[in-house]
C-alpha cells in the first residue's frame, strides 16, 4: 500500500497535506482500492464550510458509494474539476492528481487527532 511521508491521515482512510492556513486533501490509496473502479465523485461548492469529521465529498465507485470526510476544519477554496470528467484519476493517482478539494482557513492546531504516514501504515497493518 502507498502511503507516502508528509501527509496526515485519518481513520477513515482520507489524507491531507497542510501549509499553512491552506490544506489539500483526497483519499487513500487503501480507499481507492477498496472502492474499485471509481465512476463518479461529487465534490463540495467553492466557499463551503467544512467542520473536521463532517462530510465534504463523495466517491462513488462500481462496488459502492462512499462520503469523504474533512481531516480538517476550513472552507473551500478550490476543487480539482477534472474529476467530474475523469473520476478514475483519483485510482491512478490517489495522492497528487487525484486530489479532491483545497481548504483555507485551516486552524493552526488542525493537526490534532491525524496520523502521520507512519501511524497510518501500522493503523492499516491492524484491519
Amino acid at each position: 500500500m502507498n502511503v507516502p511521508d508528509g501527509l496526515l491521515f485519518t481513520k477513515e482512510h482520507e489524507w491531507v497535506r497542510l501549509a499553512g492556513a491552506t490544506a489539500v486533501m483526497g483519499i487513500s490509496d487503501h480507499a481507492q482500492t477498496a472502492l474499485g473502479d471509481i465512476t463518479y465523485v461529487d465534490l463540495p461548492g467553492v466557499g463551503k464550510t467544512v467542520a473536521q469529521g463532517g462530510g465534504v465529498a463523495v466517491v462513488e465507485s462500481v462496488k459502492a458509494a462512499s462520503d469523504v470526510y474533512a481531516p480538517v476544519s476550513g472552507t473551500v477554496r478550490a476543487v480539482n474539476a477534472a474529476l467530474g470528467d475523469h473520476p478514475e484519476i483519483i485510482n491512478q493517482d490517489p495522492y497528487g492528481k487525484g486530489w479532491l478539494c483545497e481548504l483555507e482557513n485551516v486552524a493552526p492546531d488542525a493537526a490534532g487527532g491525524l496520523m502521520t504516514a507512519a501511524q497510518y501504515r501500522s493503523y492499516l497493518e491492524t484491519l
